[in-house]
């Protein structure tokens, strides 16, 4: 499913990726640990396209993404690839259903169609009830399991989590985790997910330890 090559980068004298090398198979949970400066984040953007390497390429589902232009990119990403991190990115003046379709409409699904596909997700996640609501009445699990949804209503293949639990308390932490697992088994799709957070960390297929831009385990 993810192929990462070779992958080094660096911000003017700062080397924090150097020489990433990753093969993920379609359906797995992923988690990378490591100290914080290790370069997961790095390498989850990397990954995610938001970011581009200064050598290597990434390929998802056997597209090089390194040879993509803008606007093809940004195409692939919006179909292929849902984001869940730390901070929900909620824009606060829409509702929780309008949030979620906002990706639908960049891939210019229908209203009606994406309204609908919003409404099964909430009800998927438990917070069908909130959907009229705007993110500053929401609680953090609710605004977070908001953003899964947001991630998952173009059914992407592959979804990148940055310390999507970072926020949140024990009990919300928890269920957020036991979601993923959930979402894996029923779609089948491959979760890459950054995390300190041991629990997490110990549940998923495989854990990758970073160090000094290096996966060292």
């Amino acid at each position: 499913m993810i192929k990462a090559k070779n992958i080094k980068k660096s911000y003017g004298e700062l080397e924090v990726l150097k020489g990433v090398d990753l093969q993920i198979k379609k359906g797995e949970v992923i988690s990378i640990v490591g100290a914080s400066g290790a370069g997961k984040s790095t390498l989850l953007q990397i990954i995610g396209t938001l970011d581009l390497p200064d050598t290597g390429s990434v390929s998802i589902q056997d597209v090089n993404t390194s040879i993509l232009n803008d606007k093809d990119l940004s195409l692939f990403r919006n179909k292929h690839i849902g984001f869940v991190f730390q901070f929900h990115h909620l824009l606060p003046e829409f509702t929780a259903l309008e949030n979620i379709c906002i990706p639908a409409f960049i891939h210019k699904t229908p209203k009606a169609e994406a309204e609908k596909k919003a409404i099964e997700l909430l009800t998927k996640l438990g917070v069908a009830d909130r959907a009229s609501h705007k993110p500053s009445e929401l609680s953090g699990g609710e605004q977070q399991r908001v953003a899964v949804c947001r991630a998952l209503i173009n059914k992407p293949a592959v979804i990148l989590a940055d310390e999507p639990s970072g926020n949140l308390d024990s009990a919300s932490a928890k269920e957020l985790h036991q979601l993923f697992f959930t979402l894996r088994d029923e779609l089948n799709q491959t979760f890459v997910i950054v995390t300190h957070n041991e629990e997490l960390a110990n549940m998923a297929d495989r854990k990758l330890t970073m160090k000094d831009g290096k996966i060292v385990s």
